[in-house]
């Protein structure tokens, strides 16, 4: 799989917005790594440090009412972006062509924003 988002920067992005998630009374996960070589069924990791080669950085948010956004970013530069933003309105939204960290970060704030609405404080 080509290389071309830096997850680490992605995970920086994460932990930058963290804390105005939580403020704005969201429920973030720690982030999960996928290790491209660790044997199959790959583990996902919450030590960043155990992971020799990373191909996948994920994180799952949870807010009022049940909903929830789960986020998986590939190195490759597509996500995996499945979400509950409501009984009648849940699924999976769109995410290929990625092609950076700062990308990643409008493309999560646009995710955040239509899952749970619009957050004071949330970056």
């Amino acid at each position: 799989m080509d290389r071309v988002v830096d997850l680490d920067e992605v995970a920086a992005v994460l932990a930058e917005r963290t804390t105005g998630w939580t403020s704005a009374g969201l429920e973030v996960g720690r982030p999960t790594w996928r290790d491209a070589r660790a044997p199959w069924p790959q583990p996902l990791e919450t030590d960043r440090a155990r992971v020799l080669d990373p191909d996948s950085v994920g994180v799952v948010m949870s807010g009022p009412a049940e909903t929830m956004l789960s986020v998986v970013l590939f190195r490759g530069g597509w996500a995996d972006v499945d979400f509950i933003a409501d009984l009648d309105d849940a699924g999976c939204l769109p995410a290929p062509g990625i092609t950076s960290a700062s990308d990643f970060a409008t493309r999560m704030d646009q995710w955040v924003t239509r899952v749970f609405g619009s957050l004071s404080g949330g970056r």
